[in-house]
């Protein structure tokens, strides 16, 4: 699990911007929220332009140096603050795995370009290589004593490094760094059907009805949807090459795309990751972008409700201050956005 999460000179976060999901309260309602004394399901409210979707990529940064997962360049563009005068971004990261707290920090020039790396573990220095001022890393994982500590390639983290060149020994702290990389490879960000951006769990593009239609998951899909308050009846239909989703009017079957509204679209589009995301072995952390830009406010609240039952830590953004209830999550699960500071 994510415990806490801190950036420096990244997009519109000049000076230290930290989320910590430790800081939690005995309320006696909504205990499945909290899991390993953790915020498992939070809610991020901030208007706009204070830089709920830079702390999605900020959080998500750490996918293009450690896994070879689904990664978008074209969004880390500018990607220092303008106003800092530092040459590097700062990133923290403290995780609750195997038991243990890990926390990794790092410094990037720019989306590719690593500076400096530190993994510590139960405040044990496991792995550090700071590229300024060393010519080699210090690693201190048994089964790594003959390995080559030198890397010149400035774009090639030491720890992914160690990971794909090791035969490490079977021991708690071993154990405990291959489970960390089992995180972050299984971690998922995607936001509204606007551009179908995603980043994190998978490689490649996505066909939505497709993908639905091939997990055999079209009557669920039916069932969620009229949970939803859309009565319909969905059938396969073929499309050229590919099998696909359209309406059933009483035997007039018109293609899911081209009748469905924008909130049914997204809807589609949750249910789609929804698949994955309800499978906990699948996804171990997920952070969706203005979730409910298109639902009502009911329809957000079954969003919520469903996350929920997966048991998967989850962070969401909104601007939507209905679903800020204590009928849904409780208040040490929501969090106040400004551009400063997050509370």
């Amino acid at each position: 699990m994510l415990r806490k999460f801190k950036v420096s000179n990244f997009k519109s976060f000049e000076k230290d911007f930290e989320l910590d999901l430790t800081d939690v309260n005995g309320y006696e309602f909504n205990k499945e929220s909290i899991k390993n004394g953790l915020v498992n399901n939070a809610l991020v409210y901030g208007h706009n332009g204070v830089g709920k979707s830079n702390l999605a990529l900020a959080i998500f940064d750490i996918i293009e140096h450690l896994t070879d997962k689904q990664r978008n360049e074209g969004v880390y563009r500018n990607y220092l603050n303008a106003y800092c005068n530092s040459d590097f971004a700062s990133f923290y990261y403290e995780f609750y795995i195997n038991n243990k707290i890990v926390a990794y920090e790092y410094k990037k020039s720019d989306y590719k370009t690593i500076i400096y790396e530190k993994l510590t573990i139960d405040n044990q220095d496991i792995i550090s290589f700071d590229r300024e001022n060393e010519s080699s890393a210090s690693i201190k994982l048994k089964g790594t004593e003959t390995l080559k500590t030198e890397i010149d390639n400035k774009e090639l983290s030491i720890l992914k490094f160690v990971k794909n060149n090791s035969d490490l020994e079977s021991n708690e702290i071993n154990d405990t760094f291959s489970k960390m990389f089992s995180f972050v490879e299984r971690m998922l960000y995607f936001r509204s059907l606007l551009d179908r951006t995603y980043i994190g769990l998978d490689v490649g593009s996505k066909h939505i009805l497709e993908d639905i239609v091939k997990k055999k998951n079209v009557e669920d899909f039916e069932l969620f949807l009229n949970n939803a308050g859309i009565e319909c009846k969905l059938s396969i239909v073929d499309d050229i090459d590919k099998k696909t989703i359209a309406f059933d009017f009483n035997g007039k079957k018109i293609p899911f795309q081209d009748v469905a509204s924008t909130g049914t679209s997204a809807l589609a589009l949750f249910y789609f990751w929804y698949q994955n995301i309800k499978n906990t072995s699948e996804v171990s952390f997920v952070f969706i972008d203005e979730f409910d830009a298109f639902y009502h406010h009911s329809l957000s609240a079954l969003i919520i409700e469903k996350l929920k039952e997966t048991g998967v830590q989850f962070i969401l953004t909104t601007h939507n201050t209905a679903v800020i209830t204590n009928d849904l999550l409780r208040p040490d699960c929501y969090f106040l956005m400004g551009k400063e500071k997050i509370q």
